[in-house]
């Protein structure tokens, strides 16, 4: 096989060699490959750049050089392109020759001065390519340049009329002689002239203020003076004792004391009044008030009735009131709170990192459905089965045939003969569903001969992914009907998904990440995951302060060791815990009314209540941990999976082995929606979905969800690993947290033991008769002090650990009895003693 395989392509080289035509057809896809991967790489367009910053400069020196030596470079400039090979003729511009030409062309023909505008173009556009970043704005830059150049040029040309330099140019003494022959030369004038102002005032919005004179009240001269110097004393008096004292004066606002309680100015920010009362004429009376009013204690706030005049300004001394203080730390008239202001730069990734595999429309072949139909006709006739109907919808993988079975036959008998209908249409595998929900067909599944591949960009870039009101969206892939296939993991609201080895489930896990990561801001969802493999979900950890939660205590985000598994599921309870606290004094059923109430600021940060973002547990490979951990992982999954739902975490588990010791009852019971990738049994698909049918899917994404009590076939989108790097090196690139998202700590008591760190204040009251027994007998025996002391196994085990804990006895040894390290009871009582 391998040798007609590469004769037949020597064959095919040696045709190719020998019509030219034909070789050059076959290159010319190669050049238009190596053309695109060229416009990719981040290097050609460093070094478009680094050219049209160059040219920048090039076009700058020559226009500079220019407004010198115009003159004598004009017989040269004037023959245009020739003049660059005429070496008799040196010019005497700094970039010699092609410098002279290129600035006569641009003076003379073109903007005159304004030309000096376009070198600002050509920098910009290389900055930006250079340091690959939006340095400046190039569409901005060219709307200015654009304009700039047109009015400027205009502009020069109008008012250097009679000069010989080209101040305008060509272009701008065109358009001035076409608006002096349609407005003249005063309209002309005006026209330039509003034109200047309107480009002034958008680009700047200046304010203009009309002055106004505010009256000065009349008063004796001899007043004046005398107030003046009490005036003065006051604020010297003031000075010295409170110096660091803010002061407020309503009459300098022109307030009333009632209108500065609606404000909100409290009394002891009221100064010493300069003119107590303006009825008093003399300085006795002045004095006289003033003393009456230091002594007044103003009454608690009230709404006073305005006399229209200037009310008495005092310093008050009373106790605050308590509602006011209470309505300083209820805060009013906020704005909602946002949540991704926290990292208000953020942008979300675009679709262009992810690449467009296949075509998005479902190619077909009309003689292969003929054939299909034809073959599932007669296979049902050889067995005396006859339809009235048959349809076909093509999806991406499998197309689906419908059959209307004749009045009379049995379903039964049709679904029996699922495996001869595979053999007359040799596919790999067919599946029948009899009959289809809601529908009064018969449907059989059959698998292309070309399978259409389901792009993650199709998905993300449907109608029904950017517009929705979903907590979670998430694409998991296309039905047969090729309608995308998108849902809210809040729903769900936990996933369990299973396959055979390479059969797309960590295709799938990526499929889901991305979803999530293209729609949600990092400061609404974080990501726990968990990787036993320590390769699958590793590409991740770029993005630790972005999405990522993990223990105060640990380095990595990605969890990978097995009792770190363990402590960070436990964690994971004690923040479930703590949500479900704060539920409950917010009054909230679940996490969408908590954070809608602490949006709309009626709950108070200081008491505890915070933004609550969703967390999404990320398991791959469950049956690694139940195989090492078994019930201290099972336990916190399902207490999670039990539980913590209504306050925003949702759990993600896929394993590649799903027998019964490994999904369990409790596991399944708390798991309602299910993916089953292809599997080796039918048993394994009665584990995943309690039915069969994931035996027979062809691989390669095809699956199986089971949501809300619906069977659906679907194929999963391809999103490859390079796409996701894309992906996380655009959010790891931007500003990020200072750390990641941090989980409860967990302590956990036996570790603590195993490591010697248990309290010995919280020991056993019979701690030291065991220790008097086992070194009497030099035993150290769990049994013994079951026995002698009449104690249960538990007790007994707990005393044996604080007494290796305390130096005693030895390790466990088995079935051995453990060392005694302590000879005399003597001993015992100084080494107790030295414990403390």
């Amino acid at each position: 096989m391998a040798n007609r395989i590469k004769s037949n392509n020597i064959n095919e080289g040696q045709e190719v060699d020998k019509n030219p035509s034909l070789r050059d057809f076959r290159k010319e896809p190669e050049a238009q490959l190596d053309l695109m991967a060229l416009l990719r790489d981040e290097r050609t367009w460093k070094i478009v750049g680094v050219c049209s910053i160059i040219l920048a400069l090039f076009l700058f020196i020559s226009f500079a050089s220019y407004l010198f030596t115009w003159k004598e470079d004009q017989a040269i400039a004037q023959q245009g392109l020739s003049a660059l090979l005429d070496e008799d003729k040196p010019a005497l511009n700094w970039l010699g020759r092609l410098g002279a030409v290129v600035a006569h062309f641009f003076f003379f023909k073109a903007f005159g001065l304004a030309s000096f505008i376009v070198c600002t173009f050509f920098f910009v556009v290389g900055v930006n390519l250079l340091y690959r970043q939006r340095v400046f704005s190039i569409w901005r830059n060219l709307k200015y340049v654009t304009i700039g150049v047109t009015v400027m040029s205009v502009s020069l040309s109008f008012v250097f009329r009679s000069s010989n330099f080209p101040f305008g140019g060509g272009v701008g003494e065109l358009i001035k002689v076409e608006m002096e022959g349609l407005f003249g030369v005063v309209g002309t004038g005006a026209v330039l002239l509003v034109t200047a102002f309107a480009y002034f005032i958008w680009q700047f919005n200046p304010t203009f203020k009309w002055p106004v004179n505010k009256p000065t009240p009349v008063e004796n001269e001899e007043e004046k003076e005398v107030v003046n110097e009490e005036e003065k004393e006051v604020v010297n008096e003031e000075a010295t004792t409170n110096e660091e004292q803010p002061q407020f004066s309503p009459q300098a606002a022109g307030q009333t004391l009632n209108d500065l309680y609606a404000a909100g100015v409290r009394p002891n920010q009221l100064k010493p009044p300069v003119n107590p009362t303006p009825d008093c004429d003399t300085p006795a009376e002045i004095a006289t008030a003033r003393a009456q009013a230091e002594e007044e204690i103003l009454p608690a706030p009230e709404v006073l009735p305005s006399t229209g005049e200037r009310d008495l300004e005092l310093e008050i001394k009373t106790v605050p009131d308590p509602v006011v203080e209470a309505a300083e730390t209820i805060p009013e008239n906020l704005p909602p709170y946002e949540p991704t202001l926290d990292l208000s730069k953020y942008k979300y990734p675009t679709l262009q990192l992810l690449e467009q595999h296949g075509s998005e429309k479902i190619v077909h072949d009309p003689s292969e459905l003929e054939s299909n139909k034809t073959q599932i006709m007669n296979t049902l006739r050889n067995y005396a089965i006859e339809i009235q109907k048959i349809s076909a919808t093509v999806g991406p993988t499998v197309t689906l045939y419908e059959i209307v079975p004749a009045p009379g036959v049995r379903i039964s008998r049709i679904k029996n003969l699922e495996d001869d209908i595979a053999l007359s249409l040799a596919a790999l595998g067919i599946r029948i569903i009899a009959p289809i929900p809601g529908k009064g067909t018969i449907g059989i599944e059959v698998p292309n001969l070309k399978k259409t591949i389901v792009s993650m960009r199709t998905l993300l870039s449907s109608e029904k992914f950017q517009h929705n009101n979903y907590s979670l969206p998430i694409a998991i892939g296309k039905k047969i009907d090729n309608e995308n296939y998108i849902v809210d993991l809040a729903s769900m609201p936990h996933l369990l998904m299973a396959g055979a080895t390479g059969q797309g489930k960590s295709v799938g896990l990526n499929a889901i990440l991305v979803s999530l990561l293209y729609k949600k801001h990092p400061s609404q969802l974080k990501f726990v995951l968990i990787d036993t493999k320590k390769v699958e979900l590793s590409i991740y950890r770029h993005i630790e302060r972005h999405f990522l939660a993990k223990l105060p205590s640990e380095e990595d985000a990605i969890i990978t060791d097995t009792k770190k598994v363990i402590h960070t599921l436990n964690a994971l309870c004690i923040e479930m815990d703590n949500r479900y606290d704060l539920l409950k004094e917010a009054g909230a059923r679940n996490i969408k009314e908590y954070n809608e109430k602490f949006i709309n600021r009626k709950l108070n940060p200081q008491k505890g209540h915070v933004y609550l973002p969703f967390i999404v547990l990320v398991v791959d490979e469950f049956a690694d941990l139940i195989m090492t951990a078994g019930k201290e992982v099972e336990m916190p999954i399902a207490r999670l999976a039990q539980l913590a739902r209504a306050i925003g975490i949702h759990l993600i588990i896929a394993t590649q082995r799903p027998s019964v010791n490994i999904i369990t009852g409790t596991i399944k019971a708390n798991f309602p929606s299910r993916i089953a990738f292809k599997v080796s049994s039918k048993i394994d698909s009665r584990t995943i979905l309690d039915t069969g049918g994931s035996e027979q899917l062809i691989g390669k994404g095809d699956m199986l969800i089971s949501h809300h009590g619906e069977l659906t076939r679907l194929q999963c989108p391809f999103v490859d690993t390079p796409e996701v790097e894309k992906i996380v090196d655009y959010i790891k690139e931007q500003q990020g947290y200072p750390q990641a998202f941090l989980l409860p700590e967990y302590f956990d008591e036996k570790e603590a033991e195993a490591r010697g760190e248990l309290d010995m204040s919280n020991r056993d009251f019979l701690f030291e008769d065991a220790a008097k027994l086992i070194v009497q007998y030099q035993i150290g025996s769990t049994s013994l002090l079951q026995r002698r002391m009449k104690l249960g196994y538990n007790r007994a085990g707990r005393l044996m650990d604080q007494l290796e804990i305390a130096g005693i006895v030895g390790p466990s040894q088995g079935s051995k009895p453990r060392d005694v390290l302590i000879r005399t009871e003597a001993d015992l009582m100084r080494h107790l003693e030295n414990m403390g």
